[in-house]
């Protein structure tokens, strides 16, 4: 497979990922509807620095180390369930404030942006996935670390063509998504799912 065939293929199978709802999915809706374009923003360019980091460590050969050091990879997922757990906690027992809607914490670019960067960096699987397949998609003759940062670049840029969507879709849709029942009802959803992934981070251990 050459460089050009093993980019596009490397494309497709990350915009079946990119596509599949999930954790960075149910994040970046929900900043949208409850805080706004500008932090969404914020925790969309964490997600895809966080990859963008992963695929670093990955081409560097070090996440393949943590991948094969049973106790590290351990360290990362339980600190990584922890951090969900206690996020979907926060989103789930927050107040009602005036006029029944839920008191907000105060969520700017900042720290949006470090909430999605830590959100992506103490996930492991993000880590285990490049492991496994980055290898598969460099051609023998290319220089791995070269490749692996511009496979990873792809990966990147379709995480934000995808978050467009996203955040595109929660402003077409605030004016009903924002009414006080339905925020709440998407604040207390948005933490079950978050809490949901970090059980299961910290249950699956392969």
């Amino acid at each position: 497979m050459d460089i050009a065939g093993s980019i596009w293929s490397f494309a497709a199978v990350v915009a079946l990922l990119t596509l599949t709802p999930g954790l960075d999915t149910a994040l970046i809706l929900r900043t949208s509807l409850l805080a706004g374009r500008r932090p969404a923003w914020g925790v969309t360019l964490g997600i895809q620095l966080g990859t963008l980091v992963w695929g670093v460590l990955t081409a560097a050969g070090l996440s393949a180390l943590l991948a094969a050091s049973q106790p590290a990879y351990d360290v990362l997922r339980w600190a990584g369930a922890a951090y969900l757990v206690w996020m979907g906690l926060r989103m789930l027992l927050v107040k009602d404030g005036p006029e029944g809607l839920p008191e907000q914490e105060a969520v700017g670019f900042g720290k949006g942006f470090t909430r999605g960067l830590v959100t992506n960096l103490l996930n492991p699987k993000v880590g285990a996935f490049y492991v496994a397949m980055l290898p598969q998609f460099i051609p023998a003759e290319a220089p791995h670390a070269v490749m692996g940062l511009l496979l990873a670049g792809v990966h990147v840029a379709e995480g934000l063509v995808w978050s467009v969507v996203l955040i595109g879709f929660a402003s077409l849709m605030s004016g009903f998504l924002r009414t006080p029942a339905v925020r709440r009802f998407l604040d207390r959803l948005t933490g079950v799912v978050i809490i949901g992934f970090g059980v299961r981070l910290a249950l699956i251990d392969d």
